[in-house]
């Protein structure tokens, strides 16, 4: 019945033309992406720390970096710049040395080469035959594209914080992805795991749809376990959401 409810109120609403999907999280598995690729620099630098605690001090720098953007405490700066500031600070933390610049900046770029979650691509094909899919993301655009072509993500688009130079969740980013459609907002649809980022699209009257990514965090994730509100559709996964969505 909730499944027959959510599709009839979909049909009644003006028709979605784009889905425009968080990427971090809910399209890309980041966290084992990234603890995968430190344990493999330790092992090839003869090196030992901590990887699993560094990947997630890694992230959990993600929010508080584009805040100090988001204040006006400094100019617009990418994501990609704020995560090779927070990567300097962690190899001191966990006292990993030895390393070069340029191996820096290969580290760095771990985030440019973030593996899918195992439903994403192909979730993703199906959904495009129907929809315009593209990338509603914090990340660079270089990032993404990077992003993209490493794990085959076939976006019709991309769009990126350094679009609009705002990051979510200013309104910009959700007022300025419809913009960059040439779209009402009303058939934009934001997908995400993350039941903030959905709030905050409703809010600015754009449509919502929620994907189930209960390990993002690995296996003690305490937030967004479960979609929260009842958002326009829900998915346990992007294939299942692309059945719920009609293809």
């Amino acid at each position: 019945m909730q499944e027959q409810d959510s599709a009839q109120g979909l049909a009644d609403a003006a028709p979605i033309k784009a889905l425009v999907f968080d990427t971090f999280g809910t399209v890309v598995n980041w966290r084992d992406s990234v603890i995968h690729e430190l344990r493999s620099l330790g092992r090839a630098k003869g090196l030992d720390a901590d990887w699993v605690a560094m990947a997630d001090a890694w992230r959990a720098g993600y929010a508080p970096g584009m805040d100090t953007v988001r204040r006006g405490e400094r100019p617009w700066t990418s994501v990609d710049v704020l995560h090779r500031e927070r990567l300097d600070v962690l190899l001191k933390e966990f006292q990993v040395d030895g390393l070069t610049e340029a191996e820096k900046v290969h580290l760095n770029r771990v985030w440019h080469r973030l593996d899918p979650w195992p439903d994403s691509v192909a979730g993703l094909r199906r959904l495009k035959s129907k929809y315009i899919i593209s990338t509603f993301s914090n990340g660079s655009v270089p990032c993404l594209v990077n992003m993209a072509k490493h794990g085959g993500l076939p976006w019709d688009c991309v769009f990126s914080s350094d679009i609009v130079r705002h990051y979510k969740p200013d309104a910009e980013m959700y007022l300025g992805v419809a913009a960059f459609l040439g779209l009402p907002t009303s058939q934009v649809m934001v997908v995400a795991a993350h039941n903030n980022d959905l709030r905050h699209a409703r809010a600015n009257g754009l449509r919502t749809g929620y994907i189930h990514r209960p390990t993002e965090y690995g296996a003690k994730q305490s937030k967004d376990l479960r979609a929260e509100e009842a958002w326009d559709e829900m998915g346990e996964d992007i294939g299942d959401f692309a059945t719920k969505m009609g293809v």
